[in-house]
C-alpha cells in the first residue's frame, strides 16, 4: 500500500486524513501544517507524525504520495516540489490559478516522470458515473444545451476568516474558482471541452474582499452545443449544485450528483429511477452549515478519488483526474474573468491570463 503526507491541516485537509482511513490503495502517514496545534491534532489522531515544513516529509524515501491542501495560490510550489523529489501528487482545487502555471506544474512532472492528480471527486459519484456512460454511449443524441449552477451562501465572517481569502494571488478569484469549480469540471467532463466564453462578473454581497461573489458566463462548446455557467455566495441559505444536460434524443438532471431528470427517446430497462432527490439541509446563517456540495462532504466519492489516483501510481497508468483534466477548469474560469474584464467574448484555449493585484 501507498503512503501518502497531507500538507495543509486547515479547512479540507483533516477531511483528506480521514478518507485514508477507508481507502485501499493508500493509508495516511504524515500531515504537514505551518501552525503547530493544527498539524498535532489531526496527526494525533489519526497515529502519525507531523511537520511543520513539508520539505521535511519530501524528505522521507518512505512517502510516495504528497496530498496538497493548501491555500489555492500555495497549490503549485509544493506540487513542483514534489515532483522535483521524485514524489507522486494528488492536488486540491484548482491545480493553481492560472492556466500558465498549471502548465508549469505539469511540465514538471512530466519531467520527473511521477504521476500528477487531482481532487475533482464529483467525477467519482454513482449518478455522474452513470450520466456519462449514457452520455459516451450516443443515449442523449446530440448535446445542443449543458448548464451548471452553484448558488450558495457564504458570511462575510467567512472571506474575513483568512487572510488568503477572496484574493487573487491565493484564492485566485472567487465563488467560481473557489466555490464553482468543481461544477464546472462536471460540467466540461460531461458535455465535452469549450470554446469560447462570454461573461459577467460582480462584486454585490461581500465587503474587503477582491473577487467576484457573482458570476454569470455564457458558453459555446466545441461541439457546437451552448450553455451557461452561473455562480454565487450570494444567495440564503443556499441550494443544491445542479447539470442540466440536453440533447436531441434525452434529459439528464443532476442536483448535488443526484440524478433527479433521466428521460430518453429510447428507453431501456436500465432506466430504472435514478434515486431520491438531493436533501438539502437549510444552513444556519453563520454559513458554514448551509445546504451546498462542499458543506455535506461525501467521504466515499473521496476515497474513490483518492484510491483511482493511487491504484494508477501503481499500475503505472493515467488516473481519472489528471494534470491536463485538472487544469480545464482553470482555463475556464479565467476565461470567464477575462471576458468579465473585457466585456468581450474569449476563445479558449486561453493564450495568458494574469489575475488582477
Amino acid at each position: 500500500m501507498l503512503k501518502s503526507a497531507v500538507i495543509g491541516c486547515g479547512n479540507i485537509g483533516p477531511h483528506h486524513a480521514n478518507c485514508y482511513g477507508a481507502t485501499r490503495e493508500a493509508q495516511l502517514a504524515a500531515v504537514v501544517d505551518i501552525v503547530p496545534e493544527r498539524a498535532e491534532k489531526v496527526a494525533r489522531k489519526h497515529g502519525v507524525p507531523f511537520y511543520t515544513d513539508f520539505r521535511e516529509v519530501l524528505k522521507r524515501k518512505d512517502i510516495d504520495i504528497i496530498d496538497v491542501c493548501v491555500p489555492s495560490g500555495l497549490h503549485g510550489d509544493i506540487a513542483m516540489a514534489a515532483a522535483k523529489a521524485g514524489k507522486h501528487c494528488i492536488s486540491e482545487k484548482p491545480l493553481d490559478v492560472t492556466p500558465q502555471r498549471c502548465d508549469q506544474i505539469i511540465r514538471a512532472f512530466k519531467k520527473s516522470g511521477t504521476t500528477l492528480g487531482g481532487m475533482y471527486q464529483h467525477r467519482f459519484a454513482d449518478d455522474s458515473q452513470r450520466a456519462k456512460a449514457a452520455i459516451e454511449a450516443g443515449r442523449l443524441g446530440r448535446i445542443t444545451l449543458a448548464t451548471c449552477s452553484t448558488n450558495w451562501w457564504r458570511t462575510q465572517e467567512y472571506y474575513d476568516s483568512g487572510n488568503w481569502r477572496g484574493t487573487w494571488k491565493l484564492d485566485g478569484g472567487g465563488c467560481l474558482m473557489n466555490q464553482g469549480i468543481h461544477a464546472i469540471d462536471l460540467l466540461v467532463w460531461l458535455a465535452g471541452p469549450v470554446r469560447s466564453i462570454t461573461a459577467r462578473t460582480a462584486l454585490l454581497g461581500h465587503k474587503r474582499i477582491e473577487v467576484e461573489d457573482v458570476a454569470v458566463a455564457t458558453v459555446e462548446f466545441a461541439s457546437g452545443a451552448l450553455g451557461i455557467i452561473q455562480g454565487t455566495t450570494t444567495v440564503f441559505p443556499g441550494a443544491a449544485v445542479r447539470h442540466e444536460i440536453m440533447g436531441t434524443d434525452g434529459m439528464i438532471y443532476l442536483e448535488d450528483d443526484v440524478a433527479t431528470l433521466w428521460k430518453f427517446r429510447s428507453e431501456t430497462p436500465e432506466d430504472k429511477p435514478a434515486g431520491k432527490p438531493a436533501i438539502r439541509p437549510v444552513g444556519a446563517a453563520g454559513g458554514a452549515a448551509a445546504a451546498h456540495w462542499a458543506d455535506n462532504l461525501s467521504s466515499d466519492i473521496f476515497v474513490r478519488c483518492i484510491d483511482n489516483f493511487a491504484r494508477a501510481v501503481r499500475e503505472g497508468k493515467s488516473p481519472l483526474v489528471t494534470g491536463e483534466e485538472h487544469k480545464k477548469a482553470v482555463e475556464i474560469i479565467c476565461a470567464i474573468y477575462q471576458s468579465a474584464r473585457t466585456g468581450k467574448p474569449v476563445k479558449l484555449p486561453l493564450k495568458r491570463f494574469a489575475p488582477k493585484r
